[in-house]
């Protein structure tokens, strides 16, 4: 039931991208607030999908693993987010994107910028639905029973959601500062969206990076490993740190920070992908 539903979800999103392309194009407050509509309500239903996959893990979990008491369900309920595989993080960032775009920067959601955040979120939640992903719920491998699980993955997206708000409006500001467009907002209003959204991301990876080594502490007997996933972590770590100081410090502003949040995003989409695909280490799992 899962999969139907997030194919439905992903359809929305992709007419939410139109919606909010024919309302920039034309004008029209009616589309746009269409856009809006269809968006939440795209937005509820991956909700309810994610709900659903988490029951259906727990229910799964409860068939191999008996407990005793309130305390020992709540953990297991805990221990099986739907966080615990590359299926289930893709549709869990695929939320993320939507989620931080709505919430934090609703003013903001309409037009072309509506349209980048809603086909970004419908790209990962394809590509998670129809590109070959590994769907099936699977028992938890032994490092990932740990209350960690939860808070580490998902301070981690969000600050990946918040970088992928920030680089679909890098490209808007490059495209806007070359040729500037009226139905783009102002390029001055883009480039602090940029800068609020680096804020977000590096808050949550900052966050993401000390859960998880904690974590580690507690799984493998140490703080920090060098695994590959860890040092790429790290590396997309400094690049927004490097934007922050060069916006904050030197005053850099415009289109060197614009392409900093690209380069940034490059960093993060290696780190997620690039490095469960083409290197291996403790993170491999995902």
């Amino acid at each position: 039931m899962t999969g139907l539903l997030l194919g439905w979800v992903m359809l929305a999103y992709l007419a939410v991208g139109f919606l909010y392309l024919a309302g920039g194009l034309w004008d029209s407050p009616r589309l746009t607030r269409g856009a809006k509509w269809l968006f939440w309500t795209g937005l509820g239903v991956h909700s309810f999908a994610l709900l659903a996959r988490w029951w259906e893990s727990y229910h799964m979990a409860l068939g191999h693993t008996p407990v005793a008491g309130f305390a020992g369900m709540l953990q297991l309920i805990v221990l099986q987010a739907p966080l615990s595989n590359f299926y289930e993080s893709l549709v869990f960032f695929a939320w993320c994107v939507p989620f931080l775009a709505l919430v934090t920067f609703r003013r903001y959601m309409q037009g072309y910028l509506g349209t980048v955040v809603a086909l970004l979120a419908c790209i990962i939640l394809a590509y998670a639905s129809l590109g070959g992903v590994d769907s099936r719920i699977k028992p938890l491998m032994p490092a990932l029973k740990s209350n960690w699980l939860l808070i580490h993955v998902v301070t981690c997206f969000l600050g990946y959601a918040a970088f992928t708000v920030g680089f679909g409006t890098a490209l808007l500001y490059l495209k806007q500062s070359r040729r500037p467009t009226p139905s783009l907002p102002p390029a001055a209003n883009l480039d602090h969206l940029i800068y609020q959204s680096t804020i977000i991301g590096f808050l949550f990876l900052t966050l993401g990076i000390l859960t998880g080594a904690v974590w580690a502490e507690s799984a493998w007997g140490r703080y920090w490993s060098w695994d590959p996933k860890e040092t790429w972590s790290l590396i997309t770590w400094f690049v927004y740190a490097t934007l922050l100081h060069a916006r904050l410090v030197k005053g850099w502003q415009g289109r060197r920070i614009a392409w900093l949040a690209v380069l940034g995003f490059a960093a993060v989409m290696f780190t997620y992908f690039g490095v469960s695909f083409l290197l291996t280490g403790l993170h491999s799992y995902l």
